[in-house]
């Protein structure tokens, strides 16, 4: 059946609901590019203004996997479980709990993304580790997870393509923060790998994608039913991202934070939610009686992990890039460390080469940041609270302006915020 494309634009923009036949159609036209970017613009903004029923998300999302290939991840021989994060500053999770998680039994079909603006990605840490390869076929894929457990890359050009352009024409059209497109874009590339359950970290808060924990709670519940809707078992985490989570902020930085978690160690807040994800995807692949913190202890998670690296062609015991430039933000007075904003520290690694404006923009694997203090630590005046890294000495300036609004110092320390403020499933 075919439709004309200013109807479909019409009936959205008249806060109608679209048809399975018209969703169907302007989808797959849209992907054969028989319906203009510019058409497809305008049917955004109309979704992103008035919104989507379930039904019309759940078809939607049905479309965008049948713009492509699905994998079969059956041959693998282990439950399939993933994890998804909506992205934050200093959220590198997917580094230790994809390895952990394998080490207890399960398979981590792990796609993931690249940074854009304030947050980090998967790929560009992992790319800071000489020789690692993010790029793996679909057999590649399949035989790595049936082997090692786990594999992280970018997802194949064959899943879900009527995304990968969507996704594209969202970010320069200003409908970015339409919660159905949000959804089924997750869920469309989640769904085609093939997962059998899956795990999503949504957060909020100032570093966040979604600033408000309505809006945050909304997606979650919608990317639950989308997963329900497909027979994929999901379940998700309501989390804070306020403060960095962590304490670095960068890509090379972020991989040794990572190993320290492996090793036993790492920040109080990072360890914390790799657990409880860890457990909550051990749960849904029907793996319960597994113990995350027996894997880490006992070096099966680290030995997982180095066995990942080996896999994609990457060096497990290469140094990681260093940068040569630092400069230090201190306490100008004693107090408390009352606030660190999420946003704006992203934004100052950002400066510093760690982020991108654009797709296609290099990014600098030493660049970063480290947070010596978070909030709610004592300090004096003269005390670092946070080292800026750079390559390249004439970032620094930049990024100290907006790094030095980050932090604020009081005379007393701020109350606690949870850091895993709800589950929805």
């Amino acid at each position: 059946m075919s439709f004309a494309a200013v109807d479909v634009i019409r009936t959205k923009r008249d806060k109608g609901v679209l048809s399975d036949e018209q969703i169907d159609w302007v989808v797959d036209a849209y992907t054969r590019s028989a319906v203009a970017d510019e058409q497809m613009s305008a049917l955004a903004m109309a979704i992103l203004l008035n919104g989507m029923t379930a039904a019309e998300i759940a078809r939607w999302t049905a479309a965008m996997i049948a713009s492509g290939e699905r994998l079969d991840l059956l041959t693998v021989g282990r439950p399939t479980v993933d994890k998804h994060s909506t992205g934050g500053v200093g959220d590198k999770i997917t580094l230790p709990l994809t390895p952990l998680v394998a080490a207890c039994g399960a398979a981590v079909p792990q796609l993931s993304g690249r940074g854009l603006g304030h947050t980090g990605g998967t790929l560009d840490k992992l790319e800071a580790i000489p020789g690692f390869g993010t790029k793996l076929t679909n057999e590649q894929f399949v035989e790595q997870l049936s082997t090692v457990g786990a594999a992280i890359c970018a997802a194949g050009e064959g899943l879900a393509p009527a995304d990968r352009k969507l996704y594209a024409l969202r970010d320069v059209t200003g409908t970015v923060e339409a919660i159905p497109l949000i959804a089924s874009s997750i869920m469309s590339k989640k769904i085609a790998e093939g997962t059998g359950a899956l795990v999503l970290d949504v957060k909020f808060g100032s570093g966040a994608f979604m600033r408000d924990v309505a809006d945050a709670r909304e997606l979650a519940r919608t990317m639950v039913e989308l997963g329900k809707a497909h027979d994929v078992t999901t379940v998700a985490l309501l989390t804070d991202m306020e403060v960095p989570l962590g304490r670095a902020v960068g890509h090379s930085v972020e991989v040794e934070e990572s190993l320290e978690v492996l090793a036993g160690g790492g920040p109080q807040d990072v360890v914390a939610l790799t657990m409880a994800l860890a457990r909550e995807m051990l749960d849904a692949a029907g793996l319960a009686d597994a113990d995350p913190r027996a894997a880490i202890d006992d070096g099966r998670a680290m030995d997982s992990w180095r066995a990942l690296v080996r896999a994609q062609g990457g060096d497990p015991d290469a140094p990681l890039p260093v940068a040569d430039e630092v400069e230090r933000i201190t306490a100008d007075r004693d107090g408390y460390v009352a606030t660190m904003d999420a946003y704006a520290v992203g934004v100052a690694a950002w400066r510093l080469g760690a982020g991108r404006a654009r797709k296609e923009d290099p990014v600098s694997s030493s660049a970063g940041i480290i947070l010596h203090r978070k909030p709610g630590a004592a300090v004096k005046a003269g005390d670092v609270i946070m080292e800026l890294r750079a390559e390249d000495a004439a970032k620094l300036p930049a990024a100290l302006e907006v790094a030095r609004t980050a932090v604020t110092v009081a005379d007393a320390p701020p109350n606690p915020r949870p850091l895993i403020l709800d589950r929805i499933s």
